[in-house]
């Protein structure tokens, strides 16, 4: 795999083509500070974000208090209060998309969503309301330490002074879905032949998908010839998609074959010969081979299944990212509640 493949396949690249056949994003350049602030140990969502209840009261120190004060300082080498971080440049930017794609919208950076973080969000999904919302997500994600510091490592072409970051990391807000995880495909492409399809969620059984299986592949590969074929830079790669229950196809990504990316219900030597054997290029949409979980006992292990909440995380004074994160929860019960 060549690093050009790995850029072509950056949402920022191919957003701009194909944005009628995908889902409204808009898309914001990270600043370097903001870049620092993700990968550095401390966890805070940005202070503008913090409810003024939040914000600690601090009592008035005596006049012998700041004496034992300064004698502490001298002692410890005149250690520092941290200074929660702020971004009001791209908090403005975040908060102005969000207002213009409907109030709510799904992050991811390059390449990558923060999938693995929604164990931190209220509604235990991707779905964020406020730049707080954003930030808290990707500060609490490793997937997407991927983007910042190992978008290159399976390239053939990475240079050894390589830092493993694109020139330029943006962060893409989609407007927000709520997608149902067995309509989501992945498609396989080699030489600009479609050879495979599978369910992209493959750690459950859903029995709609047995019975849908034709109609679906016709769907994904009639998208594939209509918006996709010759039109994307790359002659091997993988792309997802979402599809409606009116059997409409929404691109989500395109990802690199091989490298990084699953295969999920195929093996890459499998489809590796599939491409090698197949005598018509592009293949027919029923000789495509669909995968999907058949029955119950075929789910594959969650991937996350071994992921708890970090031990670091857990820093619940005021002001911090679980401080939030409860009175949210407290927040979100009490509203369902009163609903009820």
């Amino acid at each position: 795999m060549k690093e050009v493949e790995v850029l072509d396949c950056q949402v920022q690249q191919w957003y701009p083509r194909f944005k009628s056949v995908s889902i409204a994003t808009e898309i914001h350049r990270l600043p370097e500070a903001f870049v620092s602030h993700l990968l550095d140990g401390d966890f805070f969502v940005p202070s503008s974000d913090l409810p003024s209840r939040l914000v600690p009261e601090i009592p008035e120190l005596q006049a012998d208090g700041y004496e034992k004060w300064d004698e502490e300082d001298e002692e410890d080498g005149g250690e520092q209060q941290q200074q929660q971080p702020s971004f009001p440049e791209l908090e403005a930017e975040v908060e102005a998309s969000i207002r213009r794609l409907g109030g709510a919208v799904m992050p991811k950076l390059n390449w990558s969503a923060p999938k693995d973080a929604t164990w931190i969000s209220s509604s235990k999904n991707l779905k964020c309301q406020s730049f707080g919302d954003v930030s808290l997500l990707l500060k609490a994600s490793d997937s997407i330490v991927h983007d910042l510091c190992h978008a290159f490592d399976n390239c053939d072409d990475k240079p050894s002074s390589s830092t493993g970051r694109p020139e330029e990391l943006v962060l893409a807000l989609r407007k927000w879905y709520d997608l149902r995880p067995e309509m989501e495909f992945r498609a396989f492409v080699r030489r600009g032949a479609l050879l495979g399809i599978c369910q992209r969620e493959v750690t459950g059984f859903y029995s709609s998908l047995v019975s849908s299986k034709d109609s679906l592949r016709t769907a994904i590969s009639g998208f594939f010839e209509n918006s996709l074929l010759g039109k994307f830079e790359l002659e091997s790669y993988t792309f997802d998609v979402y599809v409606t229950k009116d059997l409409r196809v929404k691109l989500l990504d395109f990802n690199p074959w091989e490298g990084s990316t699953l295969p999920l219900l195929f093996s890459w030597e499998e489809l590796e010969a599939i491409g090698d054997g197949s005598d018509e290029l592009p293949a027919k949409p029923t000789s495509v081979e669909f995968r999907i979980i058949e029955r119950e006992g075929l789910v594959q292990p969650n991937l996350t299944a071994t992921s708890g909440v970090p031990l670091d995380y857990l820093d619940t004074g005021p002001g911090s990212a679980w401080d939030v994160f409860f009175r949210r929860t407290e927040d979100e019960l009490k509203n369902q509640a009163s609903e009820e």
